[in-house]
This record gives C-alpha cells, sequence and structure tokens, in this order.
C-alpha cells in the first residue's frame, strides 16, 4: 500500500481541520444539532468498535497499513451491511463535529476524508482483500457495499 498515514490520524486531522476552521465559516448552534452531534459520536464510537470486535473474534488484524497480513475475511456481524464499518465510524465522528463546531467547513472536510480514505485506503484494501482471498471475496463486494 502506498497510504503510510493510519486513518485514525487521518480522522484526527480531519477532525482537527473542522475545529479549526470554524472561524472560517458562518456559525450555526442549536441544541438539536447538539442532540444529533452526541448520537452521531457514540453511534461512530459503537460502529467502530463493533468492527474491532468482529476481527478480533475472527483473530485477523485491524491494522490497516498491512491489509496483506489478514487471515480471514470478516463478512459477519456488522461487516454484513458495509465492508467498511471502521471508516464509517470514523465518518460519523466527525460528522458530530461537523454538527457540534462547523456545518459549512465541516461538510467539505468530511468530503476531503471520503474521498482519501477511499482513493488511498479503501481500493488498495480492496486489491490486497481480492489477492489473498479471491473468488471470495470478490462475491462478497457483489453482495455488500462499500460504504453504506
Amino acid at each position: 500500500m502506498h497510504n503510510k498515514i493510519p486513518p485514525p490520524i487521518v480522522t484526527a486531522i480531519s477532525g482537527l481541520a473542522i475545529y479549526l476552521s470554524r472561524s472560517l465559516f458562518p456559525t450555526y448552534h442549536h441544541t438539536v444539532a447538539d442532540i444529533f452531534s452526541a448520537a452521531f459520536f457514540l453511534l461512530g464510537i459503537a460502529t467502530l468498535s463493533a468492527a474491532v470486535l468482529s476481527f478480533k473474534q475472527q483473530q485477523t488484524t485491524v491494522n490497516p497499513l498491512q491489509p496483506e497480513k489478514a487471515s480471514s475475511l470478516v463478512i459477519s456481524g456488522i461487516f454484513k451491511y458495509s465492508r467498511n464499518p471502521m471508516y464509517i465510524g470514523m465518518l460519523l465522528m466527525l460528522l458530530s463535529a461537523t454538527l457540534k463546531f462547523n456545518v459549512v467547513g465541516g461538510i467539505v472536510v468530511v468530503l476531503m476524508f471520503v474521498l482519501f480514505i477511499t482513493k488511498f485506503q479503501i481500493l488498495p484494501e480492496e486489491a490486497a482483500m481480492q489477492k489473498i482471498f479471491g473468488q471470495a471475496f470478490v462475491d462478497y463486494k457483489a453482495t455488500t457495499r462499500r460504504w453504506v
């Protein structure tokens, strides 16, 4: 893989960009947004945790920078609904920051995050998974969406 930046670091940088760029954009503050922000954050943590737990149960690597070390194809649990629930969890946490701190700038950062993670993380991971697991991964891709 060409990407050497771990996705949690990309998420942290994106979250900081959302927070630090808030003075550049108009602010919107509503109690309802705070409630949705908290809900997205908790849902993001739960989604990410469920995905990591599924990997641990299958006793395979969680390291996204070394997908070639995967020992099993995880397609059960939350992976029945998305091929990338860890990244969805990270996305939900960024959406939480967007609602809390910076709606306009956050949307821009979130879109850049999705594009970056897809191009530099997901696509190379998928190529590695197809190489390792062959037809089983092709079948999984045919039945399960990349994001949601």
